[in-house]
């Protein structure tokens, strides 16, 4: 009996767990044709068009690097300015292609992307990494957005998960304590938008970069909330794992409507709302961001919660984001659809958060709404003859005209990461 104390909270984690998965049901015949056809046509579409593109269309082998932005008609436009946001992205692609098949390419552009971001964009001065540089590296705007910082924790901590890279390491862990030390709002919680190039200074009119006016975003506490996920798995650091489990907290209890099932978009400094935008595919985004932090830090009590939420905004999502053609529409508000066009990252959200939903619940609903939408981006998304994907796709399936192919903001980590989760979780899936 003098055991019992001891294995009570072991009892209840298990408990815990496994209330926080409902009981999914043994995929049927049809369902298992399903998942194969997913996984089969996303490993297809990741080494075939995706991964291919960007290798071969976006390396700039004069300046080095990579081109700043690509035309719709996939011609480089040599004016813009380059953006670190886009290097980041690379190196997160390529070195989680290249963890899943280590093909000697794939390591190839993950380097050539480390060596960009290393060379062009970290300010060895004051840490961190640039917003913009000109086409031979110098900096044309060195202030320092958080949400910038956060993709750069991602590809770096990804880099040294698949090549055990010293330097990256060592400077995703600086990042990570310039935004712990800088942009933490110790008051209120959560984290600050953007600051000058020495971190002494908050920048306001830098907010507009992300969208919207105001001193905090759901976009970027997403995504810091994913970087540091990864550097979890890479550095179990208890600073590390508190500064997690605090932005998990605070995504449910703050940037989540618990009402609606939506993510609140904008706030004031003290979380005020000060917005009542939807994003669809930041919601359904959301769902499995969530539980995968909440699974990285081993966290009964949220494990529940967040698996719990993924449901309610998956069925959300699919009452109210879905286009007639199976697409997601870009936007909402609180008396519905505001914009019906279908941005391509939306899209490959939408079919991994499905899909794990379908494995979190067994409700084949979910399996469903994944297949019509990786069907919308088979024929409406996918660029046949260009390559990679359209931007923006209209109402009616119609590619929208002069969107860049590729861009800061158009890179192949919503896409490729995508096609990467899509075949692990149908694996996962089939050996439950």
């Amino acid at each position: 009996m003098h055991c019992l104390p001891r294995l009570l909270p072991l009892l209840a984690t298990v408990l815990a767990l496994h209330a926080a998965a409902p009981a999914s049901a043994v995929p049927e015949a049809a369902d298992l044709a399903i998942l194969d056809r997913l996984a089969a046509s996303a490993t297809a579409e990741l080494n075939g068009n995706i991964l291919p593109f960007w290798m071969s269309r976006t390396c700039d082998t004069e300046h080095g690097g990579f081109f700043a932005e690509l035309r719709a008609d996939g011609t480089p436009n040599l004016k813009a300015p380059r953006g670190a946001l886009m290097t980041c992205r690379i190196l997160w692609t390529y070195s989680a292609a290249m963890l899943r098949d280590r093909r000697q390419d794939y390591r190839d552009m993950a380097r050539r992307a480390f060596q960009d971001l290393d060379r062009s964009y970290w300010d060895v001065r004051h840490g961190g990494v640039f917003w913009t540089v000109d086409v031979n590296g110098a900096p044309v705007d060195s202030h320092k957005q958080t949400y910038l910082q956060a993709f750069a924790i991602f590809g770096l901590s990804e880099y040294h998960r698949a090549t055990d890279d010293a330097t990256a390491f060592i400077q995703a862990r600086k990042i990570f304590w310039l935004l712990e030390k800088h942009a933490r709002d110790r008051e209120h919680g959560g984290y600050l938008e953007a600051f000058n190039r020495e971190w002494t200074e908050e920048l306001p009119k830098m907010r507009r970069l992300i969208g919207g006016n105001a001193p905090k975003s759901q976009n970027t506490h997403l995504h810091l909330m994913e970087a540091y996920t990864n550097l979890l798995r890479v550095w179990p650091d208890e600073q590390l794992r508190e500064a997690l489990h605090s932005l998990v907290v605070l995504m449910l209890d703050r940037i989540l409507d618990p009402e609606t099932h939506h993510l609140r978009l904008y706030f004031e400094s003290d979380w005020t709302p000060a917005s009542r935008a939807i994003s669809y595919g930041h919601d359904i985004e959301a769902a499995w961001l969530l539980c995968d932090a909440a699974d990285a830090l081993g966290d009964a009590d949220l494990q529940q919660r967040t698996r719990r939420v993924a449901v309610d905004i998956a069925r959300t999502t699919l009452a109210e984001g879905v286009s007639p053609l199976g697409g997601i529409y870009n936007a909402g508000g609180p008396k519905g659809v505001t914009d019906r066009d279908h941005e391509w990252w939306s899209q490959a959200e939408a079919v991994v958060g499905f899909l794990h939903v379908y494995k979190l619940s067994g409700d084949a609903q979910y399996l469903r709404a994944a297949e019509r939408t990786w069907d919308f981006i088979d024929r409406h998304v996918i660029d046949r003859a260009g390559g990679e994907w359209f931007l923006m796709v209209d109402p009616e399936g119609r590619p929208r005209p002069n969107r860049v192919k590729a861009g800061m903001w158009k890179c192949p980590y919503h896409n490729g990461r995508a096609c990467m989760e899509i075949a692990d979780r149908v694996a996962a899936i089939k050996t439950q």
